[in-house]
């Protein structure tokens, strides 16, 4: 998971709000009771075999593209008020800086750096003119990334997120093709093939997700942030992303609390990558920089052991850019 941090600008002669949501495309999910009595859930219409009677409900729901904020100007007398607006259902530093400035001052100076509570806005800076009696203006950039530089992340025991069964990784912590950065030293890519069912590994609130990407290639610039994915925020302020995941494979919604276990999602082929597999990474905001830690996960035997990059076999890509992103 590589993101690079998203920026607005905001002109004072002109005020443009940039990285706004727009309505993403319909998802539909099916749900079912099979002939055992069990609540099943698919991306397709089951079998009429496979149903303990006639009835299929289809759900429907919007998921957003992963704008994080808002610069919003706002004046109050002869101050201007610079708001970031958050958009996501979980917590993001921001920073705000000029880039270009004629006879204005700002307080606190710039570039300051604010963290806006989930679905909440924070005033980060105020900006009037050094004289009033002379003309000025001024340009703002406001980058931002997920999470919160205060959190505290825990010892936890991650679960597979996906069914039991055999595990293959195909890369490793501290893979040399695309684990080797801080963001994605500690990620794991699970060989599973395309439309395997993922699990949360953690319970937790979906933060971020991005389902409307349909290729995939080696690329970097072209596919490096065009990956589908899940971001998932634990109640310790660390986040779970999973990457790479089929178009319209998001079985979650933004603001959704998801329990351990339960079905999100579909795993893909999108994005930066060569063959269907699964991203996961644990990130921790360290300060405007995202950061990967290291996790335990279990499965039916146990401890996981992954295998270092001396250990692993083909590598199959990384985490989507910027949108993380990804």
């Amino acid at each position: 998971m590589k993101p690079v941090p998203r920026t607005a600008l905001l002109c004072l002669a002109a005020t443009v709000l940039l990285g706004g949501a727009v309505p993403g495309e319909a998802a539909r999910l099916y749900r079912w009771k099979d002939k055992q009595g069990y609540t099943q859930y698919g991306d397709r219409p089951p079998e009429a075999g496979d149903l303990v009677d006639a009835s299929v409900d289809v759900l429907r729901f919007q998921n957003t593209p992963s704008a994080l904020v808002r610069l919003r100007l706002e004046r109050s007398g002869l101050r201007y008020q610079a708001w970031a607006d958050n958009l996501l259902h979980g917590p993001v530093e921001v920073r705000l800086g000029f880039k270009r400035n004629s006879n204005v001052i700002a307080q606190p100076f710039l570039p300051a750096t604010a963290v806006v509570p989930a679905r909440s806005s924070v005033m980060v800076a105020s900006i009037a003119m050094r004289d009033p009696m002379r003309g000025g203006d001024f340009e703002l950039s406001l980058d931002s990334l997920p999470g919160d530089p205060a959190a505290d992340a825990q010892d936890y025991e991650y679960r597979l997120p996906f069914e039991y069964g055999r595990v293959r990784v195909d890369q490793g912590p501290g893979g040399s093709f695309s684990h080797n950065d801080t963001q994605n030293l500690y990620a794991i890519d699970f060989a599973v093939p395309e439309g395997t069912p993922i699990l949360a590994a953690r319970e937790g609130l979906v933060m971020q997700v991005e389902s409307d990407f349909d290729k995939a290639g080696l690329n970097r610039e072209r596919f490096g942030g065009r990956a589908n994915f899940i971001r998932i925020v634990h109640g310790d302020g660390s986040m779970a992303v999973y990457a790479h995941l089929k178009p319209e494979g998001v079985q979650v919604r933004e603001g959704q609390y998801v329990r351990k276990g339960q079905r999100i999602g579909l795993s893909g082929n999108t994005g930066f990558s060569t063959a269907p597999h699964l991203h996961f990474v644990v990130q921790v905001n360290r300060g405007m920089a995202l950061e990967s830690i290291p996790f335990r996960m279990f499965g039916p035997l146990g401890l996981l052991r992954f295998p270092s990059q001396h250990a692993e076999t083909r590598p199959l890509g990384t985490a989507p850019a910027g949108r993380p992103g990804p």
